[in-house]
């Protein structure tokens, strides 16, 4: 079990699914609300089970031991982050999750993409062929 819990291909696994009941939770709880206001809640709800789980776990830091470095690519992140989420429940709010969902997981490709041009990471040729298949995928999905 503790093999498991050290294995980042569960964790993973365990994002999509998540992920997947985020869609279908979110198309449902944003039928009659805002989808910006709708971003709001889940935010608060994401902070409260994140302080929960820091205080549970024994995890809290102080924030005096992180780098400006650090505070500005997690900023970075959170501000990519809050917009992600925005523009994902508006999308939720004007369409079908089944077609919504694939599209917002072209972001795997870009991710790919990015990832070799500024952090130097070098994927093989099958592993730009499953890059490739995703993106088909998702837009095959997305198409109605």
């Amino acid at each position: 079990m503790k093999a498991l819990l050290q294995s980042w291909q569960v964790w993973a696994l365990l994002s999509a699914g998540f992920a997947a009941l985020t869609a279908i939770f979110a198309k449902v709880g944003i039928e009659n609300i805002n989808s910006d206001f709708a971003t709001f809640i889940r935010t608060i709800v994401i902070l409260g089970v994140l302080a929960a789980l820091l205080a549970m776990t024994g995890q809290w830091q102080s924030p005096l031991t992180i780098s400006g470095r650090t505070y500005a690519f997690l900023i970075l992140s959170g501000t990519a982050t809050g917009a992600s989420w925005l523009c994902y429940f508006r999308a939720l709010k004007l369409g079908d999750a089944a077609r919504v969902a694939p599209i917002d997981k072209l972001s795997v490709v870009l991710v790919a993409i990015f990832a070799s041009i500024f952090l130097g990471e070098r994927l093989s040729g099958s592993n730009w062929l499953g890059v490739g298949l995703i993106a088909a995928g998702a837009v095959l999905v997305a198409v109605k």
